[in-house]
């Protein structure tokens, strides 16, 4: 059996810029996609948490260690610079590999910048 779990999340990125005429898909720094192990034109989900959005697009790397995080083409209209997104990125794994997965979560601060990496969500409490 195979099963569809995140493998990496962005948290609370904040978009940077809007390109309705740009090619395409979203730029993020190139150390954050390295950071979060998302390769350049792997598929991600984008849920703004502004104003509820979400959709699907690809990233493409922007200049390292500059912070950018730009939406763009179509789904521009989905996001505004200022805007706090979480990407994720999901994939597909065999029931072998679940006892040693384990997700990369990067913790983004106001500029893009890391502020922690994790690999597991706390437990909610009531």
């Amino acid at each position: 059996m195979q099963r569809t779990l995140l493998k990496a999340k962005l948290h609370h990125a904040r978009v940077t810029h809007s390109e309705l005429e740009y090619e395409g898909s979203c730029a993020i720094d190139g150390h954050l996609l390295d950071t979060a192990g998302i390769l350049e034109y792997e598929q991600i989900e984008i849920y703004n948490v502004n104003n509820g959005e979400r959709f699907t697009t690809y990233a493409i790397r922007a200049e390292n260690d500059s912070g950018i995080i730009s939406v763009n083409g179509a789904a521009a209209h989905k996001a505004n610079p200022g805007d706090r997104i979480i990407i994720c990125n999901f994939a597909t794994y065999e029931q072998h590999e679940l006892a040693s997965f384990k997700p990369r979560l990067v913790y983004l601060g106001q500029n893009n910048e890391i502020k922690r990496v994790g690999n597991a969500i706390p437990v909610q409490v009531a």
